[in-house]
């Protein structure tokens, strides 16, 4: 399997991590890929890309069952408001496509918020920078390899 930024980025670090390959299930929907995988949609993530009424970017990784709460969005960076980045900027300003964003590996490091629901759970399932890919690892470790904080920012 070729190596993904997100991958590369573990493995410098030392950080163990599976990837699950789930291209042949078909799945899109972030719940369809948890299913798919045959894990807890509490624990599988995904990463969505807001710019804000500055308009600076901003990352906030939500679980897959979830929507992510604009206001409390918002409030948790200190914008007034934030909106989904619009789909032709996401991969000049993240690298990532579609379905295939990880808050691991961007172009350039943006300030990324959590839901504060991952720190309940030991294993964490995020993008593998790949349409078709999931990471699983520790979500401890996270932390060794990204900058971000936590906030409840779901709904």
């Amino acid at each position: 399997m070729e190596k993904t930024n997100p991958m590369r980025i573990l493995d410098k670090a030392g950080i163990p991590y599976e990837v699950h390959d789930y291209t042949s299930s078909g799945a899109i929907a972030g719940a369809d890929v948890a299913a798919a995988m045959g894990e807890d949609p509490e624990e599988v993530f995904k990463t969505l890309v807001t710019q804000g009424r500055s308009e600076r970017y901003y990352v906030f990784v939500v679980p897959v069952d979830r929507e992510l709460d604009l206001k409390k969005a918002a409030a948790s960076v200190g914008e007034k408001s934030v909106e989904m980045i619009r789909s032709k900027n996401l991969l000049p300003t993240t690298g990532y496509v579609h379905g295939g964003c990880s808050p691991l590996g961007m172009r350039k490091q943006l300030r990324t918020v959590i839901d504060s629901s991952a720190a309940e759970h030991e294993r964490f399932y995020v993008s593998g920078g790949k349409v078709g890919l999931q990471i699983e690892m520790d979500f401890a470790d996270l932390r060794k390899v990204l900058d971000y904080r936590l906030a409840d920012i779901s709904r």
